[in-house]
């Protein structure tokens, strides 16, 4: 069984920063090829935000690029995002999500991030 644990969550005001973690424990048998981040609000899809692959190559969601920054640590099974510079919109349940090279996905419980004044 896989686990997945996210923190870095919670309220911080428009402009300001906030870091989110997830570390993967578990019944890891084969490498992590993809880590990414994604997030949703009540009543719409769960929507991509970052994703980064084993060797680093990111990709980002046009409305977050130039403010989130997505990272890992292959040896701690890491994935983060570093958050600048939010926006009320960015409020959303923020979710990471791992795929291993063959292709089995596994989700984080989700941690909560509101944008308000």
């Amino acid at each position: 069984q896989v686990q997945l644990v996210e923190s870095g969550g919670g309220l911080v005001q428009p402009g300001g920063s906030l870091r989110l973690s997830c570390a993967a424990s578990g019944s890891i048998f084969f490498s992590i090829n993809l880590m990414g981040w994604y997030r949703q609000t009540p009543g719409k899809q769960r929507e991509l935000v970052a994703t980064i692959t084993r060797g680093g190559s990111t990709n980002y969601a046009d409305s977050v690029k130039g403010r989130f920054t997505i990272s890992r640590d292959n040896a701690k099974n890491t994935v983060y995002l570093q958050m600048n510079s939010l926006e009320p919109e960015d409020t959303a349940v923020y979710y990471c999500k791992i795929t291993t090279i063959l292709q089995a996905d596994y989700w984080g419980q989700g941690t909560q991030v509101t944008v308000s004044s």
